[in-house]
């Protein structure tokens, strides 16, 4: 190093007691490197030797899940009731069992809104649906609120699957390319009516556009429900510890 290799050749100067000149110009020197040193952090090539400077990722401990309901006009009341029993469960399942998530709930006719609790479960609402503002209001909410970086984001969905038809394509772009990118895990219900499960055979044109997001990227979970009897299971089914780590 600089101030041993100094520091040596001031030994020898003062041990021969010649160059005097020399010795003092050499004495400054060591002087400044000094105080320079106590001031300027510096890396000796030692310790970037013997040392590992690693980057480690923060770990995300973060979580929220958005709820999405529809309750437009098409939606009956026995379909509403499906739903709402869906999300309660839901409800009651995340904040028994874990500290730290946010529950953020959206409903939407043609048109979207972010609600508190009181609003999304017992609030009457009707109008024409447009499922995309639904997941417009979403990605808003995130951008706002929950950078991807920092939160683990989860959602689930519950439709009639009646829409306007052109939006359908549009709900299954904004899904694939802007809405699962985002998500660690995204699932949809499909609500039918209370002629039970005959009923469950038909598929909309929401579940159809759905179902081709989910054959090219493996998302979102897809199940039907009809009746009160199918809540539950189809809940521990999309909600398992095996399916949501996966």
């Amino acid at each position: 190093m600089e101030l041993e290799a100094l520091a040596a050749e001031i030994e020898r100067l003062e041990q021969g007691g010649e160059q005097a000149d020399r010795l003092a110009a050499l004495r400054e020197e060591l002087e400044r490197l000094e105080r320079r040193r106590q001031v300027v952090p510096f890396i000796d090539p030692i310790d970037v030797r013997y040392n590992r400077f690693d980057v480690v990722p923060k770990p995300i401990t973060q979580a929220v899940m958005f709820c999405l309901m529809d309750v437009s006009g098409s939606m009956t009341e026995h379909m509403k009731d499906l739903a709402k029993r869906f999300f309660m469960l839901l409800y009651v399942f995340l904040t028994r069992s874990y500290k730290h998530v946010d529950i953020v709930f959206i409903r939407h006719t043609h048109r979207a809104s972010e609600v508190d609790e009181q609003t999304f479960f017992y609030s009457r609402e009707s109008g024409g649906t447009v499922v995309s503002t639904a997941l417009d209001e979403m990605r808003r909410v995130i951008r706002e609120r929950y950078p991807v970086e920092d939160w683990n984001i989860y959602a689930a969905q519950a439709s009639d699957g009646d829409n306007v038809q052109s939006d359908n394509r549009r709900a299954a772009d904004m899904l694939e390319n802007m809405i699962l990118p985002m998500c660690q895990y995204f699932a949809y219900i499909e609500v039918g009516s209370d002629r039970g499960h005959p009923n469950l055979s038909y598929e909309s044109a929401l579940w159809m556009a759905y179902r081709g997001v989910s054959e090219k990227v493996g998302l979102p979970a897809m199940r039907k429900v009809s009746k009160k009897a199918d809540i539950y299971p189809v809940f521990r089914e999309l909600f398992s510890r095996e399916r949501t780590a996966a």
